[in-house]
């Protein structure tokens, strides 16, 4: 049975991803921050007959947690096949070039970007023992400086300097990790769900949850013609998937 683990798991897209990967039959590690909100998640699949998921206390923005996460896993698996580096904060407002305040970067950037790092690093020994290891970096177009340098970009003028550039930042790891691990079996892509109906953003997003997980999912099961070192938003590109950065 194949294994992953879903960061920020236990509600909104996280937990649809958590769930959408163990219908599959794989094996998921469901990473909270509050294990007692991950055991509340891991119930709510039991109750639909769910059972291949274990809830795991997981805070990416410590050190400390994401290493006894590593210890605990490394004692029930000898590999790991799927990571989604799905935990994510907006940051707070204001979100102004000129009033967004320093506390507000550091802050997202523990989460979206040194998050991402520290459960990567710590992990990467399990994952390099998987025959098709997959990572997957939940982005956001609105991190593409691309489509925001463009007027033309239907979300042009949502702009937010903290939150934009933090998923710029992730993304911009994603391809240096994907290249420092080129010709090996990995598959490393960044995917953006699209604007959804989440607590992430007041439930603003006209996108559902089941269609967030299934763009993330697609990109965890890739075989090994698949692509790596992409930027993937099947809303704004709905023939390929893949954007720019």
């Amino acid at each position: 049975m194949k294994t992953a683990l879903v960061t920020g798991a236990n509600k909104s897209i996280g937990f649809e991803v958590t769930k959408q990967l163990a219908q599959k039959g794989i094996y998921v590690y469901l990473g909270s921050r509050n294990l007692e909100n991950g055991i509340e998640a891991l119930n709510k699949l039991k109750t639909e007959g769910i059972n291949n998921v274990e809830a795991i206390q997981l805070d990416v923005t410590n050190d400390e947690s994401v290493k006894q996460a590593r210890v605990i896993i490394g004692e029930k698996t000898k590999s790991l096949d799927i990571l989604i580096n799905n935990a994510g904060v907006y940051g707070g407002y204001p979100q102004s070039a000129f009033d967004a305040t320093v506390e507000q970067f550091k802050a997202a950037y523990d989460t979206n970007v040194y998050g991402v790092v520290r459960v990567t690093q710590a992990f990467i020994d399990l994952l390099k023992k998987s025959s098709e290891p997959r990572i997957v970096n939940v982005s956001s177009s609105q991190g593409s400086i691309t489509l925001h340098s463009d007027p033309s970009y239907k979300y042009y003028d949502y702009k937010g300097a903290v939150y934009l550039s933090s998923k710029s930042a992730m993304n911009m790891y994603t391809v240096v990790l994907a290249y420092e691990l080129k010709g090996t079996n990995f598959k490393i892509n960044a995917v953006c769900p699209g604007y959804t109906k989440t607590d992430f953003n007041g439930h603003r997003g006209p996108g559902t949850i089941e269609d967030a997980g299934k763009r993330i999912v697609k990109y965890a099961l890739i075989d090994k013609d698949g692509p790596t070192g992409k930027f993937f938003s099947e809303e704004n590109n709905p023939e390929t998937g893949e954007i720019a950065w």
